[in-house]
């Protein structure tokens, strides 16, 4: 009896991304039909257990322009739809899908992500834009008044602190003065 390997999916809106993890695979066959039908086999280890993948895929595909890529950890699939339309399922049928079957989310793309991609703009430069020239909110400017007004409200506030600890020096020092007098008549007495 066969096992099951990981299968993870992906797509746009002209292909499919298949990739089967199977590490070490030998005696690799791989049947696409234009209906849909994607069956693949291989064997794996010393025991050369073997593993098999048989489903219906969604819609009609494109064997032609189809690729297939083995590599030594897993076997890559770039299936070519016939119709540029993004399916709402990678299987035909209706029900859950097998537990083997995986969203590949490091190739996925949202359909609206793929067409942001084709619009004017997504690739521009602005390597020479000067920012400083950009107004920011409440109409002033990046500029040197800002970094001025700023200075001024550190200033005013460094001021308050130094005249309330002025004042509160003068205190201290009536304060002591006073204590010292009642503390000197104390002594002459």
């Amino acid at each position: 009896m066969s096992r099951h390997p990981p299968v993870k999916w992906a797509q746009r809106s002209d292909e499919i991304y298949i990739t089967v993890e199977l590490p070490d695979a030998q005696d690799v066959k791989l049947i696409l039909e234009p209906e849909g039908k994607f069956y693949f086999s291989a064997t794996c280890g010393a025991e050369k257990i073997p593993y098999e993948v048989n489903f219906d895929l969604f819609d009609k595909v494109d064997v032609q322009n189809s690729k297939a890529s083995v590599g030594s950890r897993n076997i890559f699939y770039v299936v070519r739809k016939t119709e540029s339309i993004w399916w709402s399922r990678l299987l035909k049928q209706g029900r859950k899908p097998p537990v083997f079957l995986k969203v590949d989310w490091d190739k996925w793309v949202d359909e609206d992500e793929e067409q942001e991609d084709d619009k004017p703009g997504t690739d521009m430069d602005l390597s020479n834009f000067d920012f400083s020239k950009l107004t920011m909110g409440g109409g002033k400017h990046l500029d040197g008044d800002v970094a001025d007004d700023h200075d001024d409200d550190e200033n005013e506030i460094e001021e308050g602190f130094a005249q309330q600890a002025s004042t509160h020096n003068e205190l201290d020092t009536k304060g002591s003065a006073g204590s010292n007098s009642s503390v000197a008549a104390d002594a002459k007495a």
